[in-house]
C-alpha cells in the first residue's frame, strides 16, 4: 500500500489482518471527531477486507492510544455522513420533490443542486434509505426503485414499510409479507398482521384463528416463524426481551428464542424497558412498575405509565378529573411534577412538556417547552411542534416560524428559519423542510435550492397560480387563481370560496382545517379543478373530508353544473340513478354501500368530467360508511348520448 501516513499507521493494528484503508482522490478515508458527544474524539473511516467495505470507529481516549467501544446505529450513521460530506464520496444524492401537473401532482427526485435527476412521474415518492432504495407510488400501488430509477419491486403492493435490518414489511390483497432488499418475498405465506419494523432480528406476526382472533408470534430475518403464533398479544423486542400474553391470559417475559423467562400474576403487563415493566394488579386499577422477576418496585398509583428510557418514564395521575403528566426516575419519585397535559420524549434526555393553549376549550391542546431529564425547564412555552433531537439539535415550530434549537432550547441562528409550521431536518448534504405541507431544500450554506413552483402553465394563454391563505395556525388553505382569462375576477372569487378562503379569527380555534387543490382535467376550453379539504374538530374521533369540483370555461368564464351537460327537460337524473343502482346490485366492487340507502341522485349531484366520462360521487356517510370515502360511479358518455346536449356550451367546451 502506497501513501501510508500517520493516521493510517495508527489505525492499521486495530483492523483485521489483510485489511486495506480505502482512498479517495489520494486521501485516506479517515476522519477525527467527537461522534458520541462525550468530549473525546473518535477516529473513524472505511476499509476493504475480503472484497467487502466496512466502517471502523475507534475511541481516541489517551492521545495516540486507540480502543474499541460499543457503537450505536446513530453513531454509525453520523460517521458515514461525516465521511461522505468530507470526501464527497457520492457523486449524486437524490431527494424527493413534487410538481403540480394537469392530472395531479407528480413526484420525482432532484440532486443537491435542485435539478431533477429522476423525472416527476410518480404519484408518491419517499426518501431514499441507507440501502439506496426508495418507495414510490403509481396508480394506487407501491413499488421500490434504486437510484437509477429502475424498479427493484414493481408497483404491486398496497403498502411498503421502510427497510429495517435489511427487511421491509409489505401488504397486498393476500395479507402481510416480508421482502428482502432484492425485492424477494421471503415469507412462505401471507399473515393477517406483521409489525412495521424488525428489531433485534425479530418482528411480530399474527395469524387469524377459527374464531377470528389474532394469534401472535415472531418471524426471524429469513421470514421464518421462530416463535410460534400462539399468543394473544406480543410486544417488540428490547434488549433481547419481549412481553407476550399467553392464551391462558398470563403475561410472560420471553427471550429471542421464545424461552419464558418469567410469568407474571397480574391483570396487565406493559413493555419491557431497563429491567422494569409497567403493570396493573386489576384491569380497572392503577399502573405501577415491577422488575423482571415480578417484584413490585413502584406501587400502582398512575393513570398511565410509559416504558423506562434513559432512567426515566413518563407517567400521569388524575387531578380534578384531568389527566396530568410528569416524569419519574426508577425509584418512582417525580423529577418533573405531574403538572402538564402532555409530555413527549425527544431522545438524548430531552422532553417536550406541554401546557394547554386554552383551558376553557373542551379538548386540551398543547404549547410546548423543552425540559431535560432532571426536570429543568430549558425554554419558554412557545413551541407548537418539537422534533426529535439528533446530535444535540431539534426542529421546532412556534406560531409563525420553523427553525432549529440546541439541547438547551436556544435558537440556532446560523441555520435556516422559515415562515410556516412543520419540520426541518438534515438530509444527507441538504437541509429538508416540510413546511405547511410543501417541501423545500437548503444547501449547506443555507441557500434555498428548491421549492415547488406556484405557477402551472396550461398553454400559451392560460396559467394557474397557487396562493396560500393561513390566517391562523390551525387554518391553512392553498387555493388557485386562473391567469389569462379576459374577465377572471368572478371565477377566481368562486374558486377562493370553494377552497375555503373566508374570515377566520386569529384566536385559538376549536378545529383544524387544511385545504388544497389539483388540476384534474384540461381540454380545449374546459378546465376541471378538484378542491379538497379536511375539517377536524378537536377531540373528535375523526375529521370530515371535503371534495368539490369546479368545471370552468376559460373562454366564457362560466362555471358549469351537472344539468348543463344535458338537454333541457331530459330525464338525466333518472337515467344516471338507474345506472348507479344497476352497478350497486351487479358489481361486488360496491358491496360496501349501505343496504337500501341509495335512493337516486340529486339534480345538483357532485360530479366531475375526465377522459373516462361522467363521474358521479357521494360524500362520506351519504350511502356508505365513513371509511369508504367518496363512493364514485363512472358512466361512459356513450351510455348517455341520447340525453347529452352535444350542441350545448358545456359539451362543446371540451369536445
Amino acid at each position: 500500500m502506497s501513501g501510508l501516513n500517520r493516521e493510517v499507521m495508527l489505525v492499521m493494528p486495530y483492523l483485521p489482518a489483510g485489511a486495506e484503508i480505502l482512498y479517495h482522490n489520494n486521501q485516506a478515508l479517515i476522519k477525527w471527531g467527537d461522534l458520541d458527544g462525550d468530549g473525546i474524539n473518535e477516529v473513524f473511516g472505511i476499509y476493504r477486507y475480503n472484497q467487502g467495505q466496512y466502517l471502523f470507529v475507534l475511541k481516541n481516549t489517551y492521545g495516540s492510544y486507540l480502543s474499541y467501544f460499543p457503537v450505536t446505529k446513530a453513531v454509525e450513521k453520523r460517521a458515514v455522513r461525516m465521511l461522505h460530506e468530507s470526501f464527497e464520496l457520492r457523486a449524486v444524492y437524490l431527494f424527493p420533490a413534487a410538481i403540480r401537473e394537469i392530472g395531479g401532482t407528480k413526484w420525482g427526485y432532484i440532486n443537491a443542486k435542485g435539478f431533477f435527476k429522476l423525472p416527476p412521474i410518480y404519484d408518491k415518492a419517499e426518501d431514499f434509505q441507507d440501502n439506496d432504495l426508495a418507495v414510490v407510488g403509481l396508480l394506487d400501488k407501491a413499488g421500490i426503485i434504486n437510484e437509477k430509477g429502475y424498479f427493484i419491486v414493481s408497483p404491486k403492493y398496497d403498502t411498503i414499510e421502510p427497510f429495517s435490518e435489511g427487511r421491509s414489511i409489505v401488504n397486498d390483497g393476500e395479507g402481510f409479507k416480508v421482502i428482502d432488499e432484492s425485492g424477494k418475498e421471503i415469507t412462505e405465506r401471507a399473515y393477517s398482521v406483521i409489525g412495521t419494523e424488525y428489531k433485534e432480528g425479530r418482528v411480530e406476526a399474527a395469524e387469524t384463528d377459527e374464531q377470528g382472533n389474532y394469534q401472535y408470534g415472531y418471524l426471524n430475518k429469513r421470514g421464518k416463524v421462530v416463535i410460534a403464533t400462539i399468543y394473544e398479544s406480543a410486544s417488540e423486542f428490547t434488549e433481547g426481551k419481549a412481553v407476550v400474553k399467553s392464551k391462558g391470559g398470563q403475561y410472560q417475559l420471553i427471550d429471542l428464542t421464545g424461552k419464558v423467562l418469567h410469568t407474571y400474576p397480574y391483570a396487565w403487563v406493559g413493555n419491557y424497558g431497563e429491567n422494569l415493566l409497567s403493570f396493573k394488579k386489576s384491569n380497572d386499577g392503577k399502573y405501577g412498575y415491577i422488575d423482571v422477576k415480578g417484584h413490585i418496585v413502584i406501587e400502582p398509583k398512575f393513570t398511565n405509565a410509559d416504558r423506562f428510557i434513559d432512567g426515566r418514564a413518563i407517567v400521569s395521575i388524575e387531578i380534578n378529573r384531568n389527566e396530568k403528566y410528569g416524569i419519574i426516575h426508577s425509584k418512582g419519585l417525580f423529577v418533573l411534577k405531574a403538572n402538564y397535559n402532555q409530555i413527549l420524549y425527544l431522545g438524548e434526555k430531552r422532553y417536550a412538556i406541554g401546557k394547554e393553549i386554552d383551558p376553557k376549550q373542551a379538548c386540551m391542546r398543547s404549547v410546548f417547552a423543552v425540559s431535560d431529564h432532571e426536570g429543568r425547564i430549558l425554554s419558554g412555552f412557545i413551541f407548537r411542534e418539537i422534533g426529535l433531537f439528533h446530535d444535540g439539535i431539534a426542529s421546532v415550530s412556534d406560531d409563525q416560524h420553523t427553525y432549529f434549537i440546541d439541547n438547551q432550547g436556544h435558537k440556532l441562528n446560523h441555520l435556516p428559519q422559515v415562515s410556516g409550521s412543520g419540520s426541518l431536518s438534515f438530509d444527507k448534504t441538504l437541509i429538508k423542510g416540510d413546511i405547511d405541507h410543501r417541501l423545500i431544500y437548503f444547501n449547506q450554506n443555507n441557500q434555498l435550492i428548491w421549492e415547488q413552483t406556484n405557477i402551472l402553465t396550461l398553454n400559451s394563454k392560460y396559467a394557474v397560480a397557487e396562493h396560500k391563505y393561513k390566517p391562523n395556525y390551525d387554518y391553512l388553505v392553498y387555493y388557485p387563481e386562473i391567469k389569462g382569462m379576459d374577465h377572471p375576477a368572478q371565477v377566481n372569487k368562486i374558486l377562493k370560496e370553494m377552497a375555503g378562503v373566508k374570515q377566520v379569527p386569529s384566536t385559538p380555534l376549536e378545529f383544524n382545517y387544511t385545504g388544497d387543490y389539483e388540476i384534474t382535467y384540461f381540454r380545449k376550453n374546459l378546465l376541471v379543478m378538484e378542491l379538497v379539504g379536511y375539517n377536524y374538530p378537536f377531540c373528535a374521533a375523526h375529521g370530515m373530508p371535503i371534495k368539490k369540483y369546479a368545471h370552468i370555461n376559460l373562454k366564457t368564464g362560466r362555471v358549469y353544473q351537472l344539468k348543463d351537460l344535458f338537454k333541457s327537460g331530459s330525464l338525466y337524473v333518472k337515467v344516471i340513478s338507474d345506472f348507479i343502482e344497476k352497478q350497486i346490485k351487479s358489481n361486488d366492487q360496491y358491496s360496501y354501500i349501505f343496504p337500501n340507502e341509495f335512493h337516486g341522485i340529486q339534480a345538483n349531484q357532485p360530479f366531475f368530467i375526465d377522459e373516462k366520462g361522467l363521474n358521479v360521487f357521494f360524500n362520506p356517510y351519504d350511502i356508505a360508511p365513513y371509511a369508504a370515502g367518496f363512493p364514485t360511479f363512472t358512466i361512459p358518455f356513450g351510455e348517455l348520448k341520447a340525453f347529452l346536449d352535444v350542441n350545448g356550451e358545456f359539451w362543446r367546451a371540451f369536445q
